[in-house]
């Protein structure tokens, strides 16, 4: 039965990652971990790693793209959470047996190799849920 092992990240929707920094990595003081921009997503991501996770600051890049329309309907702020699962391909078969609205019904696989699915936020009280699993070959990669 696929598990889920941790949290991996809480994702924020911003409009301007370099004035958002000004208070998560100038004033709270977390590090850049790593900048870096996803064409698949239309947007552009920085990672700032915190003790058992991160938090990533999601800009669009792209006034097409999922997270700008996010952004134009709700503005800022908290756009999901995601949960690092062992077995992705049996936690979406296991929630789609339940019921689950998913939004991916096969996961991704970014280029690092990590495989990534969202679920709807009508299943899960309004939050939108990413469920991540890890490369086998690469048990810290990051997105």
């Amino acid at each position: 039965m696929p598990k889920i092992k941790q949290i991996n990240h809480v994702a924020i929707v911003v409009e301007d990652i370099d004035a958002s920094l000004a208070f998560w990595h100038d004033a709270l003081g977390l590090e850049l971990h790593e900048m870096r921009d996803v064409p698949v997503e239309k947007s552009k991501i920085a990672f700032l790693p915190v003790e058992g996770g991160e938090i990533e600051l999601v800009q669009p890049t792209a006034d097409d793209s999922g997270i700008a329309k996010y952004l134009a309907k709700r503005g800022q702020g908290m756009h999901h959470i995601c949960l690092e699962v062992d077995d992705i391909l049996g936690m979406l078969a296991q929630l789609s047996a339940k019921g689950v609205r998913l939004i991916n019904e096969q996961p991704r696989t970014a280029p690092d190799g990590k495989r990534y699915a969202f679920i709807h936020p009508e299943s899960a009280s309004g939050v939108l849920v990413e469920l991540y699993q890890l490369a086998r070959n690469n048990p810290g990669a990051i997105c």
